[in-house]
């Protein structure tokens, strides 16, 4: 039986591994796909504990020292653990790479931690060092787990396997570790500039991991598919920390594309996802209805509408009229078996929890999976905060909410309708960086979030939007895009948006077309989808707008979008318009598209 462990007796997050594999050495911790067999593989927690051994002695043999930088570009797999704790035990402080960042955001990374070695994966990663030239220059070493190609020519780097061969029989040096030791530098996204990298203690993180297990019960039967990028914080402490706290299995997803066939093939009980991905299946969901009959369409609202009922009584806080008895609710058994099980099937068919962080979740989106049964619990956190700050419970949900402080979280509204935080899980501070650490936590020892926040009745809390985010029009009404811009995108139609209106008279957007449905679009308006000239027909630019504003009828009359300018080329992180995590980063973005935004508003500037 998997033991929950509590920080105290731990310490480290070394601590922390050293008494998973003591309590349930031969329980299966891991899964990963082996394409050379094309099967899944099983890792026990004594077979993790003996690779992490054989990589510290690796890692010593290298002549690091505590406190040294290590750096990893890998995408989830067991690999990414075993280097992790291997680095931790010996006080090293990792620091994580996405996978599919920019060879010059890499390269700032590497040179601004100090990283002195850089674990990496294959020919993709290697096509981005040799990109980065000699643009790092303190990195003494580079380990490939796969072989390079032979026209890379670079004396620091070797094969994973080689050099872990030539560290058999190193002695590992003493350590002693605390939990004020720094455990991993992790930079932020950096939508609006230069990464700043957010310095994570191990209390920080274990404490948060620890918090998050006093909100929702989980133990050792628990499956978690991995998928967000172990480099995003919230993946890190709640599919990495948090699972092996309470001793869960976690299975690495192939890749987001074939996350459809691991959900099937893995069936877990826990999900952790950013709302791109709920959004994504929402558009799958609403495009097989299209195409569907009207009796169908009506019972999948009907099963929509009759299971949100279903979960407004279930809930204590919702106890009103509108949550009451209703002779609809003896539909359900027939309208689960109809429609909702189908839908829960296609995610595995036993998922306990699916949680939902990093951007807002919209309430749309949010409403339909819970009312087809799907436990969807938004929450809400900072990479400074290691992250989480506020999660909803199954005991109190409300979707539209972040809901309330993590217990031992302090959580509160500052000038500004600021959301401020404290407690064990800040952060230390940002690296080489006293002026930014100073701007964020103040005197009181309150992280200033930078988000606008309110607050009920019940201490749950609601993101308003980013304080610096907030459009301001020439008439001084205030906009907080992101809630539209989330709107929108319900839209199977609309990839990507972001509005405009800066001190101008309305609001505008800049619009991403899905390429899939763009061609029976344009159809639909006697357009050539293949003609360039078709994006800017005024009969069709009238067309995107009524699509809005059918999206926007919640918001006020000022908040709605006059005018538009459509693309098919989507924004990417390679072009630098976004960030890791796919959020916009305005500023490019703005920048990139100046004479296009300046023709939205042409005629109204002078």
């Amino acid at each position: 039986m998997a033991v929950i462990f509590h920080p105290e007796q731990l310490g480290t997050l070394s601590g922390l591994f050293q008494a998973r594999v003591a309590n349930t050495p031969d329980k299966v911790a891991y899964r990963q796909f082996d394409p050379a067999s094309e099967s899944w593989q099983a890792f026990t927690w004594a077979q993790v504990a003996a690779e992490v051994a054989r990589w510290q002695a690796a890692l010593a043999k290298e002549g690091l020292t505590p406190g040294d930088r290590v750096a990893v570009m890998l995408k989830n797999c067991v690999e990414w653990v075993i280097f992790d704790q291997a680095a931790l035990g010996l006080g090293l402080v990792t620091v994580p790479l996405y996978l599919d960042d920019r060879p010059e955001n890499a390269a700032y990374i590497l040179e601004h931690a100090d990283v002195k070695l850089l674990l990496l994966e294959g020919k993709f990663q290697h096509k981005k060092l040799a990109e980065m030239g000699n643009a790092v220059q303190n990195l003494q070493r580079i380990v490939s787990l796969c072989p390079p190609d032979q026209s890379l020519a670079d004396g620091r780097l070797v094969v994973a396997a080689d050099w872990l061969a030539a560290a058999v029989g190193t002695a590992l040096p003493p350590r002693r570790l605390d939990a004020d030791l720094l455990a991993s530098i992790i930079y932020t996204s950096g939508t609006t500039g230069r990464a700043k990298g957010v310095m994570l203690t191990h209390a920080n993180m274990l404490w948060n991991a620890w918090y998050a297990t006093q909100c929702v019960a989980l133990n050792g039967q628990d499956v978690f598919l991995s998928f967000l990028p172990l480099s995003h914080t919230l993946e890190r402490t709640a599919g990495y920390y948090w699972a092996m706290l309470v001793g869960a299995e976690v299975a690495f997803a192939r890749s987001v594309a074939q996350l459809a066939q691991d959900l099937g093939t893995i069936r877990p009980t826990v999900l952790i996802s950013v709302p791109r991905i709920y959004e994504r299946v929402y558009g799958r969901i609403q495009d097989g209805l299209s195409r569907k009959s009207p009796l169908a369409r009506r019972l999948f609202g009907l099963a929509v509408n009759i299971g949100w009922r279903r979960f407004e009584r279930a809930q204590p806080h919702t106890r009103t009229a509108r949550a009451s008895w209703h002779p609809g609710l003896l539909l359900w058994p027939l309208l689960s078996r109809l429609v909702a099980r189908p839908v829960n099937e296609k995610l595995g068919g036993r998922l306990r929890y699916a949680i939902s962080g990093g951007a807002a979740l919209s309430p749309e989106i949010a409403r339909v999976f819970i009312g087809l049964g799907v436990p969807v619990y938004q929450g809400y956190g900072l990479t400074e905060t290691s992250p989480v700050v506020c999660v909803n419970r199954p005991s109190s949900n409300i979707p539209a909410s972040i809901g309330p402080a993590l217990p031992g979280v302090e959580v509160k509204i500052g000038e500004h309708d600021e959301l401020l935080t404290r407690g064990r899980c800040v952060m230390r501070g940002y690296w080489k960086n006293e002026a930014a650490t100073r701007a964020a936590i103040d005197a009181d020892g309150w992280l200033h979030s930078g988000d606008k926040a309110s607050v009920d009745a019940r201490g749950h809390y609601t993101i308003v939007g980013r304080i610096k985010d907030i459009i301001v029009l020439s008439n001084g009404e205030k906009v907080p895009p992101s809630d539209m811009e989330s709107a929108i995108l319900l839209d199977p139609l609309f990839e990507q948006v972001m509005i405009v209106g800066e001190s101008k008279p309305f609001l505008a957007a800049l619009v991403v077309l899905d390429a899939g449905h763009w061609p029976a679009f344009a159809a639909g308006l006697h357009a050539d989808p293949a003609a360039p000239a078709s994006l800017h027909n005024p009969k069709l630019l009238k067309a995107l707008l009524a699509r809005m504003a059918d999206h926007l009828k919640a918001f006020p009359g000022y908040a709605q979008i006059r005018r538009v300018y459509p693309m098919l080329t989507p924004w990417t992180v390679e072009d630098g318009l976004l960030t890791p995590t796919l959020k916009i980063k305005r500023n490019q973005v703005s920048s990139q598209y100046r004479a296009a935004i300046d023709t939205l508003y042409a005629d109204h500037d002078h």
